[in-house]
């Protein structure tokens, strides 16, 4: 990479950012990857923290190691400018263990999962500076069975089918009176 910030591929950064976390599962490779005063935030959970010491105690003790082990991230788009990087992508795995960011506290149900999520990462002197992860949090708790959606507008994998297009687009229905 190059010192240059206008030949630093911010998408490589974050690769071997994502690598660290979830193949490498190396807390201190992941936080080489980051800026001195870095940020987490789990938008939905408000899972992470703000400052190395923090941001490094959300790793080791929240995030790495965490996921179960048929977590599979499909990354569907990628936009990159000189200061971010942010990516769509679908998320699945089986909630087969406690997943603080997603679901903090909440016992493994056992049940498949997919969600939609886009992570907007902001970038500095060829680091990442911040991390906000966006997911439908009601799409999960329906998935994993903590909300009934029946008289919500909400849904559950259906948002990843219809990502892909393998699934109905504009399926409105009214919600019924509460």
């Amino acid at each position: 990479m190059s010192s240059d910030p206008g030949n630093t591929d911010l998408g490589a950064i974050f690769d071997e950012h994502l690598a660290d976390e979830f193949v490498m599962k190396d807390v201190a490779a992941t936080m080489a990857t980051m800026t001195r005063k870095p940020v987490v935030n789990h938008v939905p959970t408000t899972a992470g923290g703000v400052g190395r010491a923090a941001v490094s105690r959300f790793y080791r003790d929240h995030f790495i190691g965490q996921w179960p082990d048929d977590i599979n991230i499909t990354r569907l788009s990628r936009t990159a400018d000189a200061e971010r990087v942010v990516d769509e992508m679908v998320i699945t795995f089986t909630h087969d263990r406690v997943i603080d960011a997603l679901l903090p506290g909440i016992a493994p149900t056992g049940r498949r999962v997919e969600i939609a999520a886009v992570a907007v990462i902001g970038c500095a002197n060829g680091k990442v500076a911040y991390e906000h992860v966006y997911w439908d949090q009601a799409s999960l708790l329906v998935q994993v069975g903590l909300l009934d959606r029946d008289g919500l507008p909400v849904t559950g994998a259906e948002q990843v089918k219809a990502l892909l297009n393998d699934g109905p687009l504009n399926r409105l229905q009214p919600a019924k009176s509460r």
